[in-house]
C-alpha cells in the first residue's frame, strides 16, 4: 500500500529513532524532530492509522510505538532508491581493501574486517564459485628434492596451492615436461573438467612420462575441484554479543553461524544483486529476530561470490544499505584488476 506523504515521513522518523535508541517513539519526541507544521494530536492519528495499518505497534497502551518487520520493509525499500554513501565510510572501506588487491580471499576478509567494524555485526562473505572458472596459471615451486608446491590460479581469481610429493628426484627436465603438459592440455580448461577420468585420457598421451607425471596432475585435480567449491567466510561474529536485542540467544546464534552447511543455504536462496530480508523472512528460526543485508559482486564472465552483514533488525540500514552496494562494487573492480594485470 502507498502511504500518504506524512505518513512516511512519521513512519521514517519512528523507525529511525528507534534504531537510535531501541525505546518506543511518542508523538512528542516526533514533534520535535519533525519538520512538519501539525499537532502532536495529528501526530498520534496518524501513528494511529500506521499501527492499523501494520506498520506500526504498540507494546502498550500508555507506550509510544515501534516499528513492525512491515514497517522496517517500507521504509528499507525506500532506502533502496535514495542511499547515499559519505565520504567518511567510502575512506575507510577503500583503505581496508586496497592493501590485498592481489589475493582475493585477504581481499574478502579485509572487506569482512571494514565491514563488521563499520556496522557492529557480523560479516559474511562467499568466495569466487568456480563452475565457470578455468585454469589460467599453474606453477610448480621447488620444496626439497622430492617435494614441490603446486600453486593454481582460475579466472576467476582464486588461488589455491598444495604440496606434492614424488617418488623419485625432482629435475629440470621433469618441470619443463610438466609445463609443457599444463601449456597443451590444462591452460584454459575449466576447473570442472580436470576429472579423474579427463587425467586418464591425459595420462593415456605421456607414454614413458606417465610415470613421473601422473603425481602433478592429481594433485592439480585435488587442486581444481577444491576451486570449484565456493567458501563461506565470517567476521565480526562477537559484535552480535553486544546486541541487546540478543541477550539470552546470543550464543545460540553464535553456534548457528559457526556452521557453514545452513550459511551456505542461507546464502544461496540469493536470486538478485542486492537483497535484504528482515526477521521472519530469513528461513531460519535462529534469524527470525534479525536482519541479512547481502549484495552480490561479479568478476568478469566466471560468476562472483556475496558479501554482506547479519545484525539485529534495528540496524543502521540508511548507513549500512549505501555501504555494502559501494563495498560489493569496489571488490568487483579490485578483483578484475588483478585478474588483468
Amino acid at each position: 500500500m502507498e502511504l500518504s506523504e506524512r505518513k512516511q515521513k512519521i513512519l521514517a522518523a519512528v523507525v529511525e529513532q528507534y534504531i537510535k535508541t531501541g525505546e518506543p517513539v511518542g508523538s512528542k519526541v516526533l514533534l520535535d524532530s519533525l519538520d512538519m507544521s501539525v499537532s502532536s494530536a495529528t501526530i498520534r492519528n496518524e501513528m494511529s492509522d500506521l499501527v492499523m495499518l501494520g506498520y506500526l505497534d504498540q507494546p502498550h497502551t500508555s507506550a509510544g510505538r515501534v516499528p513492525t518487520h512491515l514497517g522496517y520493509r517500507y521504509y528499507v525499500d525506500n532506502l533502496m532508491k535514495n542511499g547515499e554513501l559519505n565520504e567518511e565510510t567510502r575512506r575507510l572501506i577503500d583503505a581496508g581493501v586496497e592493501t590485498s588487491a592481489g589475493d582475493p580471499e585477504r581481499l574478502l576478509e579485509h572487506a569482512g574486517e571494514v565491514l563488521a567494524y563499520l556496522t557492529k555485526c557480523a560479516a559474511v562473505m562467499t568466495t569466487p564459485a568456480g563452475e565457470s572458472a578455468r585454469i589460467k596459471r599453474v606453477e610448480l615451486v621447488p620444496i626439497s628434492s622430492r617435494t614441490v608446491m603446486i600453486v593454481l590460479l582460475t579466472s576467476n581469481g582464486i588461488l589455491r596451492s598444495k604440496l606434492c610429493r614424488m617418488d623419485m628426484g625432482i629435475t629440470t627436465s621433469m618441470c619443463e615436461t610438466f609445463y609443457n603438459i599444463a601449456d597443451a592440455a590444462l591452460i584454459g580448461v575449466p576447473v570442472r573438467n580436470i576429472t579423474p577420468a579427463y587425467l586418464q585420457s591425459l595420462a593415456a598421451t605421456l607414454g614413458m612420462e606417465t610415470l613421473s607425471m601422473f603425481p602433478l596432475l592429481s594433485t592439480v585435480a585435488d587442486l581444481s575441484q577444491s576451486a570449484i567449491q565456493s567458501q563461506v567466510m565470517l567476521e565480526g561474529q562477537s559484535n552480535l554479543l553486544h546486541h541487546r536485542e540478543y541477550e539470552g540467544r546470543a550464543y545460540e546464534l553464535l553456534e548457528f553461524l559457526s556452521r557453514e552447511d545452513p550459511l551456505e543455504q542461507l546464502i544461496g536462496q540469493s536470486r538478485s544483486d542486492f537483497e535484504i530480508r528482515i526477521g521472519k523472512e530469513n528461513i531460519f528460526p535462529q534469524l527470525e529476530n534479525s536482519s541479512l543485508i547481502l549484495a552480490k559482486y561479479s568478476i568478469g564472465e566466471d560468476g562472483g561470490g556475496s558479501i554482506g552483514i547479519i545484525g539485529p533488525t534495528r540496524i543502521d540500514y540508511p548507513r549500512l544499505i549505501p555501504s555494502l552496494k559501494y563495498i560489493s562494487g569496489l571488490i568487483s573492480e579490485t578483483m578484475q584488476k588483478a585478474l588483468e594485470d
